[in-house]
């Protein structure tokens, strides 16, 4: 496995810098900023570009709802240029409340939008003029549309790679499928080593049956929060509260993809709860309702022997970049040391 680690926005730019070359020089291979509805990722994955040299640089994620897909492939070729190569396209759906409620666009089709985000973004960067009808997108616009007088262009630069490794933030089973088949790597969040075949298996498979041999192996990224050392426990039960939230309130009662998740594990009672206590307000006893079996699973925070095996645990289930959040007192030391076990 390698090794990658989140880089968020830091309030400080030289502090942002001092972190990434750290985590660099400890041997973190790959550096993955996110968007949420906070600062965008590009910017920082650009400043990522400037004060680093080997990492490879990627969005976890750009939802596709934000950009068009020319402009994604625009970024893309942009970041991977300022990077020497390093640049990582990821994109991902993010949900109906961020979508609809911060960015005023309707949420509709993910599946297929990916997909075709995915063929446009390919066309551009090999140059060829961008000609695209599909049930979503169309480039040039069709007769009726516009004005009548775009044309079918191709990029002007010319892009460090033809092919910028395209990875997909997926959790349903259709979604999963099409990552598989036609992704470069696998972005799942909440990846529970042991419990992952049962869920997700099935479609990773599917997928891989009609990938194209010349696509290479699925990258799979996942991993937890990273913290080695003794009576840690207060540091680890800190992911409760964003758990509670993910599976609480990130989205509609009827429709919230994270607890649906949940449930697909087979905390079903617990998924309930926690929604229903997230909903009303009670968010110290939705916290407290995330069964601490799932807390274990997805974390990396412990003594070094159990830290040791939970690695383990996401080699086994087929993770090939362990990915984690970096959150104890000695954070590059921690890094160091998972690295040196990877090799």
């Amino acid at each position: 496995m390698k090794l990658s680690a989140l880089v968020g926005m830091r309030r400080s730019p030289e502090r942002l810098a001092a972190t990434a070359r750290g985590m660099e020089a400890v041997g973190v291979e790959y550096l993955w900023t996110g968007e949420a509805y906070t600062a965008d990722a590009v910017s920082t994955m650009g400043f990522l570009a400037a004060v680093t040299e080997r990492a490879r640089i990627g969005s976890s994620i750009l939802p596709i709802y934000t950009r068009t897909p020319t402009v994604l492939a625009m970024t893309a070729v942009g970041v991977d240029r300022l990077s020497s190569g390093r640049c990582i396209l990821g994109l991902g759906a993010s949900g109906p409340q961020v979508i609809e409620g911060f960015h005023g666009v309707p949420y509709d089709a993910p599946l297929q939008r990916t997909r075709e985000i995915i063929d446009i973004c390919r066309m551009v960067w090999r140059r060829e003029r961008l000609v695209h009808d599909g049930p979503k997108y169309f480039v040039p616009l069709p007769e009726g549309q516009g004005t009548g007088l775009g044309k079918a262009l191709k990029i002007i630069d010319e892009p460090v790679r033809d092919r910028i490794p395209i990875y997909v933030a997926s959790m349903g089973p259709k979604n999963v499928e099409m990552t598989a088949e036609v992704a470069d790597g696998w972005l799942p969040l909440h990846f529970l080593p042991e419990k992952a075949a049962d869920v997700w298996g099935e479609a990773l498979a599917a997928g891989r049956a009609r990938r194209p041999a010349d696509s290479g192996p699925l990258e799979i990224v996942a991993g937890g929060s990273l913290a080695i050392g003794d009576d840690l426990e207060d540091l680890r039960q800190r992911d409760r509260a964003a758990l509670a939230l993910y599976f609480g309130g990130m989205g509609a009662r009827d429709k919230n993809f994270y607890n649906e998740l949940l449930r697909r594990y087979g905390y079903e009672a617990e998924a309930e709860r926690i929604q229903d206590e997230y909903l009303s307000g009670r968010r110290k006893e939705a916290a407290a309702a995330v069964p601490q079996e799932f807390i274990d699973g997805t974390s990396l925070v412990g003594p070094e022997g159990w830290v040791r095996e939970r690695v383990a645990a996401y080699r086994e289930a087929g993770v090939t970049v362990l990915h984690v959040q970096a959150v104890g007192e000695n954070r590059l030391a921690d890094l160091e040391k998972v690295r040196s076990w990877l090799e």
